[in-house]
């Protein structure tokens, strides 16, 4: 017996990195796996790629017509939505003293505004139900400690590890179990955009800043 077996979950931001080796994992163990991504092209292939078990579902979590939208069609094509992993989220770097409200705003809309208010929406899905679920919000080692060029993308985290403990004690009544998982460096796209910011501001070679940190 698969340990998902009949379980059906949602997985933003799993077209690729993270979210997909996520939804591969899933899979394996015998869950159905709703592929969100705000790139519905890139979910799509995915989801061809991932097989009967995977469908897609456009979602750009910084709009709540957005979050609703995909909790409905999972729970069109799924019956009931037990697993959400929030992965969405978004990367800055940046001098202290060079900040824009534009970057704060966006990663803050995504990164938090985006975890909570999908969080919730699942939340509520899983309470109408009545027999509880799971939800996984990424965090990352940024969230648990400050870094010189990396001031709005590590508060965001540290706010979703501090959601995570709210939401825990407060859903747990409801049978929700509220967990986060805080990693470090991943291989993968998103690492290659990473370096290259870093590479920019602190004067190394791509790659020099993975070989520091890994």
């Amino acid at each position: 017996m698969k340990r998902l077996a009949g379980k059906s979950a949602l997985i933003t931001g799993s077209a690729r990195g993270i979210g997909r080796g996520f939804a591969e994992a899933y899979i394996r163990e015998g869950a159905t796996v709703a592929i969100a991504d705000i790139n519905l092209e890139a979910a799509t292939t995915t989801a061809g790629e991932l097989g009967d078990a995977a469908y897609a579902v456009q979602l750009d979590v910084s709009r709540q017509d957005s979050i609703d939208a995909a909790i409905n069609t999972v729970v069109g094509q799924a019956g009931k939505l037990d697993i959400l992993i929030n992965n969405a989220a978004l990367f800055d770097a940046s001098e202290t003293v060079d900040i824009t409200r534009a970057s704060y705003d966006r990663l803050y809309a995504v990164n938090v505004a985006g975890t909570l208010f999908t969080m919730q929406a699942a939340a509520r899905q899983m309470i109408a139900q009545g027999h509880g679920g799971k939800i996984i919000n990424m965090a990352s080692q940024a969230g648990r400690r400050g870094e010189s060029l990396v001031l709005v993308y590590c508060s965001t985290k540290a706010a979703v590890i501090s959601m995570t403990q709210s939401a825990g004690l407060n859903l747990i009544k409801h049978g929700i179990n509220v967990n986060a998982i805080a990693p470090g460096v991943v291989d993968g796209d998103h690492w290659v955009h990473v370096d290259s910011l870093f590479a920019k501001l602190e004067g190394k070679k791509p790659g020099e800043k993975r070989a520091e940190v890994a």
